[in-house]
């Protein structure tokens, strides 16, 4: 269903209220778009119902498997809702509006709540509130709105150099919101994604804040609550999607793969970030790494172990820097420091032969490119399936474009677009290829990478990238996220900074209808 802005639709309407034959119709116009269809938060699937996809080999539960910090509990699980929709149409006890100080954003939650709750909410907001510092929450009356309160709270913005503060802050969001919820004695409430792309907030980093408070609190306040509704947007869902297994895991399966894919931190108590202590490597004499024990005894005594899928990986002891691992205490040995510099010595040599080598053959197909930046400035690397032909191509050509291109721009951050449409077995790369080409690359690519798209996926693209992810590359597991159309990238980028095909955008518009015209004219 479509919304229709009441506000709006009454100045359109104005005219024809005055005219005396025209009246009666225009009447009727105005009631059956007022009239909209409220939906029960009751009626809406909990995430216990929600079928958890397959999670591959299962994982026996043991001292090498240690327990995820989020166990599972079906009783939670009952709790929590994941849903799309229009956050003012929730028969809720309270929603959360995400607005600014001066309680004046305009962004299309905060528009649909203050155009169904009526200029009433207005009113309260000039005359009595005025003002909501950053993350601190505000109360006032649903109005016309199905809830019987509002709660809004201020997002901050983010800056990269005040991370933390930033982080605090959204933490401070969703835990006041739940405690004055509680305070009101809210059953049912419905909260959208308060971190905003508006305001630079990176959105993975901020469904994970989202995430682990709402869990922390139940873990302490469960009956408090009969349902909390996660009221996302069309382009949050997948990273929602993608999240919540770690935190509200349905079945032991899960939790055992979520303890694998948590960040190395999921904060304190009440999901606080926390500041890790810095630890110091030494090692004494670089001419003694030969000597295993020796390196052993000292790496050990740092907490360094060695990952079950270590012998696919080239960087590890980086990647858990990064969080992007937990640290498992077993035996690290110069067996595998000797692969990563012979990694690094490889990468090099092709580095050179990148520089000076003529890869116009591999150019000219066109699969690869950057295409302007996103939102925050970084680069933008576009892959289109389509023309990838792996049978017919030369491999070695291609790691060598593909290093040419991506060395320059990897020295920071940077994003990569997958385009799967239309593709078909023929573009479709060798486990073996991939595995070798991630483990040649160096550790700048995998950290540096801060998202990975993949529009027009298939389920056998889930399914391998999956795979691909928790076996090979479980650095990047987190960064990856998958689009079911062109649309979705639009609030990561801007449409004149995304160069794609003619075909990419025909096959769009074929199954998501003219959004993508529209998006990329509101963009």
């Amino acid at each position: 269903m479509s919304f229709v802005d009441p506000l709006t639709l009454r100045l359109s309407l104005h005219a024809q209220l005055n005219n005396g034959k025209m009246r009666l119709d225009a009447e009727q116009t105005l009631d059956a778009a007022l009239n909209v269809e409220v939906v029960d938060a009751a009626a809406l699937k909990p995430w216990s119902q929600i079928a958890p996809l397959p999670l591959g080999p299962l994982i026996t539960p043991g001292p090498h498997n240690p327990a995820s910090t989020f166990p599972c509990d079906p009783k939670l699980n009952a709790k929590i809702v994941l849903w799309v929709g229009d956050i003012s149409l929730l028969n809720v006890d309270a929603v959360v509006n995400s607005t600014n100080e001066s309680m004046t954003e305009r962004n299309p939650v905060s528009d649909r709540i203050y155009s169904q709750a009526g200029q009433e909410l207005l009113d309260e907001i000039q005359n009595e509130i005025k003002e909501c510092k950053t993350g601190d929450v505000q109360v006032t009356s649903g109005h016309n709105l199905p809830a019987r309160f509002i709660i809004h709270t201020v997002g901050p913005k983010y800056n990269v150099k005040y991370q933390t503060a930033a982080e605090n802050s959204l933490h401070s969001c969703y835990r006041n919101v739940l405690q004055k919820a509680c305070e009101l004695g809210v059953a049912t409430l419905a909260i959208p994604a308060i971190n905003s792309v508006k305001r630079n907030y990176p959105p993975d980093q901020g469904a994970h804040i989202a995430l682990r408070t709402i869990r922390r609190f139940l873990d302490k306040y469960s009956p408090s609550f009969e349902r909390i509704v996660l009221a996302v947007e069309n382009s949050d869902v997948g990273i929602y999607e993608l999240l919540l297994p770690l935190y509200f895991p349905r079945t032991e399966q899960e939790e055992l793969h979520a303890a694998r894919q948590l960040p190395n931190c999921v904060g304190g108590s009440d999901g606080e970030p926390l500041l890790p202590d810095r630890q110091i490597r030494i090692i004494d004499n670089p001419h003694h790494l030969h000597d295993d024990e020796g390196l052993s005894t000292q790496l050990e005594s740092l907490g360094v172990g060695e990952h079950a899928f270590s012998q696919m990986q080239g960087d590890l002891d980086q990647q858990r820097l990064l969080g992007d691992l937990p640290t498992y205490n077993s035996q690290y040995t110069s067996e595998t420091l000797m692969r990563e510099m012979q990694n690094n010595i490889s990468y090099e040599r092709l580095l050179r032969r990148a520089r000076t080598e003529d890869l116009s053959e591999i150019s000219g197909i066109g699969c690869l490119y950057q295409s302007g930046v996103d939102r925050f400035g970084r680069p933008v690397i576009v892959f289109v399936g389509k023309w990838f032909k792996f049978n017919e191509i030369n491999l070695e050509k291609a790691l060598l474009y593909l290093i040419y291109l991506l060395d320059p721009l990897v020295k920071g951050d940077y994003v990569i677009s997958y385009f799967h449409t239309l593709t078909s077995s023929n573009n479709y790369p060798s486990f073996n290829w991939l595995k070798e080409v991630y483990n040649i690359l160096p550790y700048k690519y995998k950290k540096n990478l801060k998202a990975f798209y993949i529009v027009h996926p298939t389920f056998w693209t889930k399914m391998m990238t999956w795979w691909f992810t928790t076996f090979m590359a479980p650095a990047i597991k987190q960064k990856v996220f998958s689009l079911p159309g062109v649309e979705y990238l639009y609030s990561a980028m801007t449409p004149d900074q995304l160069e794609i095909p003619a075909f990419i955008t025909e096959y769009d518009m074929t199954i998501n209808g003219i959004r993508y015209v529209n998006a990329s004219e509101s963009g």
